[in-house]
């Protein structure tokens, strides 16, 4: 009887063995969120990562992967992202990758505020020195801006635990390091040639996150979840091109134009106003120098100065200089790829204002001619005498007979000259000498 309940609970327990993995839930890989940044570092850059880290944070992931290829770009955007990064729930992995990417200039100062930096193979981040935006600084000036980067940088390297010394050196030096070099200095934690081996390799590290507190990392056949732009981000994204910003701006105008020039096409006045205010709203997000603004408002002076008063090119040429001048300068990047370049404002320059100063030229001519339609376009022509006018009579005058008076005799046949109109009746005058040949 005992050797029959041993076997019988034996075989219950071999049962529930069997059944107890489909009464427990599978467990779920790590979930980490991945975020892609290949791009100058501006308010639409600032707003994707900011609202990639709320999405990871809401989904208590286990990590953020950033992968980052950048230029540099805007300080104040900098900061908040720096900002964002050290105040996020979720820890945060910056990975300069793939090969050939770069984390230059404000990219260096997001990569040393994550919890993890890491560099790809034949890649490289630094030169972060600052730069001026509108002109040249003195030495005072110059040593308050380097300063103020550089307290910057070391308020959250030195609490990653990294190489403040070289940190600063990228600032104040304008260093850039490679990989190795990068990792030697203890600038970044590891180097990894892909995400997957990235991840990979920091599974279960302990992290110390910027507040104190510790974390282990779980990150073992992470389950990716990338967060795409939004149509908003990718349209703001592209107008961000200082370049792109000025064409859509220049042909905005056209079109606005020649909408005033020919009333109630509709479709250019339409499309333009829509263009030029995207251009706006662009421009309004870069750094724009409002002095080259009004080198571009005294272009358009100087082009209707020429239309109207003829200044034989001078003041056309002139207002086109200025125009050209304004577009150069008119976004004042602290890296060349935030700035309109050389060929754009030249090219956009002499186009706009070549058309610019003919159409405003033919639009005055238009202005100063008298009205083609009308009795008022009589006054001036040369009518012919169809009976006598003893003063009141009948004329031709284009093609059309009219009643006509002159306090002068004048015989059938003679020409004479519309003076002025009153009503239906053309107040008219001989012309000396002028008696018409027609038989």
């Amino acid at each position: 009887m005992k050797r029959r309940r041993h076997g019988l609970g034996l075989f219950v327990g071999c049962i529930l063995t069997l059944l107890f993995p489909a009464f427990c839930p599978a467990q779920q890989p790590p979930q980490v969120v991945l975020l892609h940044v290949d791009d100058t570092i501006q308010p639409v850059s600032e707003g994707y990562l900011r609202r990639g880290l709320a999405i990871a944070a809401g989904l208590h992931a286990d990590a953020v992967l950033i992968e980052l290829n950048t230029p540099g770009g805007m300080l104040e955007s900098t900061r908040a992202i720096v900002h964002d990064i050290l105040a996020s729930p979720v820890p945060v992995i910056v990975y300069v990758a793939p090969a050939g990417s770069r984390a230059g200039s404000a990219g260096f100062f997001i990569l040393e505020a994550a919890d993890i930096a890491a560099m790809a193979p034949g890649t490289n981040a630094g030169a972060a020195h600052p730069v001026v935006m509108g002109g040249k600084l003195d030495d005072e000036m110059k040593r308050k801006l380097e300063n103020d980067a550089t307290a910057f940088l070391r308020s959250y390297v030195s609490r990653r635990g990294r190489n403040i010394a070289a940190a600063q050196d990228a600032v104040l030096d304008s260093k850039s390091y490679t990989e190795r070099e990068a990792e030697q200095l203890k600038l970044i934690d590891c180097i990894a040639p892909s995400n997957t081996a990235l991840l990979n390799m920091l599974d279960g590290r302990n992290v110390t996150r910027f507040d104190g507190s510790t974390t282990f990392l779980h990150t073992h056949h992470a389950h990716l979840i990338p967060v795409a732009t939004t149509l908003r981000e990718n349209i703001l994204d592209r107008m961000m091109d200082p370049n792109l910003a000025v064409l859509v701006l220049v042909i905005g105008a056209l079109l606005i134009y020649l909408e005033f020039n020919t009333p109630g096409t509709i479709v250019p006045g339409a499309l333009g106003t829509m263009l030029l205010l995207l251009s706006l709203f662009a421009l309004n997000l870069l750094p724009v120098r409002y002095t080259s603004l009004l080198l571009i408002a005294g272009a358009f002076v100087l082009m209707l100065l020429e239309a109207k008063f003829g200044g034989h090119g001078v003041l056309a040429a002139s207002g086109i200089l200025c125009l050209v001048l304004g577009l150069l300068t008119l976004v004042a990047g602290p890296i060349p790829e935030m700035r309109v370049s050389m060929g754009t404002a030249i090219g956009a320059g002499i186009a706009f204002g070549a058309v610019t100063t003919f159409l405003v030229r033919l639009a005055w001519r238009a202005r100063k001619n008298k009205s083609l339609t009308g009795p008022e376009a009589l006054v001036g022509s040369i009518a012919m005498a169809q009976q006598p006018l003893d003063p009141r009579g009948q004329v031709l005058v284009h093609g059309e007979l009219w009643f006509a008076e002159c306090p002068e005799r004048v015989s059938a046949g003679e020409l004479v000259r519309v003076r002025d109109v009153r009503g239906l009746t053309l107040l008219v005058e001989r012309v000396p000498d002028n008696r018409s040949t027609t038989k």
